[in-house]
Formats: structure tokens, sequence, C-alpha cells
């Protein structure tokens, strides 16, 4: 039943219908839950947030860890470039719709976005601003891959973080650094469309 669901929201999005209704659900609930162990899903399970990032795993058990979070009628995005045992080549991703089917994908690597865009899922394009040539880096790869959202890290330079809101016309998550309610409001007010955070209080605002 969950592959069947994953196929179904996979299917949704070629047509554009998922990605406004992931807008829509961001809209609503800007805080994404970022876990990076067991213990933090867990707690994420349990709150509000209803986008959750896996941030670790491996080929062994990625497929439980998307499992769990669909049974809890939430949406899993995997940062596939953390997941242990696969490659840093566009095939990974066909590996990790074998294994997993999660909604979509976080990746650092353009190649990976654009196969899991040919693969109708979702791709954030994670991103560190470090300074204006990666600035520039990143404007130039999001114009040529068009993710459907664009990660920027860490999520609390939000002068920076609202040029590229401005001058790439895709929605961005604010992610890294967001430790407290003022960190959520500066980033949303920077034009974010919501933050990623390990925080756990964070997720219970």
């Amino acid at each position: 039943m969950i592959i069947l669901l994953s196929f179904l929201l996979q299917f949704l999005l070629k047509g554009g219908l998922l990605l406004e209704n992931v807008k829509e659900l961001l809209t609503e609930a800007p805080v994404i839950a970022a876990v990076k162990d067991d213990f933090d899903l867990e707690k994420a399970l349990e709150s509000e947030c209803r986008v959750v990032f896996l941030l670790y795993g491996n080929i062994l058990n990625i497929g439980d860890l998307v499992e769990r979070v669909h049974q809890h009628d939430k949406l899993c995005i995997v940062h596939i470039d953390l997941i242990e045992g696969l490659s840093n080549r566009d095939i990974a991703v066909d590996g990790l719709v074998k294994l997993s089917c999660p909604d979509g994908i976080i990746s650092t690597r353009s190649s990976l976005i654009r196969r899991a865009q040919q693969m109708g899922m979702l791709s954030i394009q994670r991103a560190f601003l470090l300074d204006s040539m990666s600035m520039r880096s990143l404007l130039s790869q999001v114009e040529a891959n068009r993710p459907d959202f664009i990660e920027i890290l860490p999520g609390v330079i939000h002068s920076a973080i609202a040029e590229v809101v401005l001058k790439s016309n895709i929605p961005v998550i604010a992610g890294g650094l967001i430790r407290n309610k003022q960190d959520v409001i500066q980033a949303l007010r920077a034009g974010v469309i919501a933050v990623s955070t390990s925080s756990q209080e964070v997720w219970e605002m």
C-alpha cells in the first residue's frame, strides 16, 4: 500500500498537482522536521510537522525508514547524498526508488536533481552559501535544472536568502542554524516558503 501511494504521489507530481499541494502544505505548516537518527525520527513522527527530511540511513534500512514516515501520513524527502551505500551517479536515484519510494530527494548534485525530475519525483537542490561565488554558482545551477525547491544553508543569512528568492523564482527552504521562533519568523520574512530544522523545540512551535 505504501509503495502504491508513493507512486500515486509521483504520478500527480508529473501532472503538476503534487507540487502545488506541497507548496500549499508548506505554507500552512512551514516547519520541516530534519532528522539525523532514530531518536529524532520518533520525535518527528509525533510532532505536528507534515514533512520530514531524512538525513540518515543506508541501503539496508532506508525502505523501513521511509515507510515509517508514510505510515504517519507525512511526506518523506530523502537526502540522497547522505544515504550510505548509494553512489553519486544518476543510477542512485533509481536505486533509491526501488528501495524505498520516497516522495522526493534532496541533493547538492545537479545530475541527481535532474534524474529525480525525470522520474517524476520532488526535487530539492541543497546549497551552502558561503560567498558571492557560491551565490553565482547556485543561481546558474538552478537556472539550468529548475528544481522544485531550493534549500539554503545556513538558514539565518536572510539577505542572501532574500536575493535567491528574488532571482531564482523557485520556492526556497531555509535550513541550518534554525534554533528558535525568531529564526523562523526572520526566515519567513526573507521570503522562504518553509524552514527545515533538527530542533525539536521548533517542531513543537
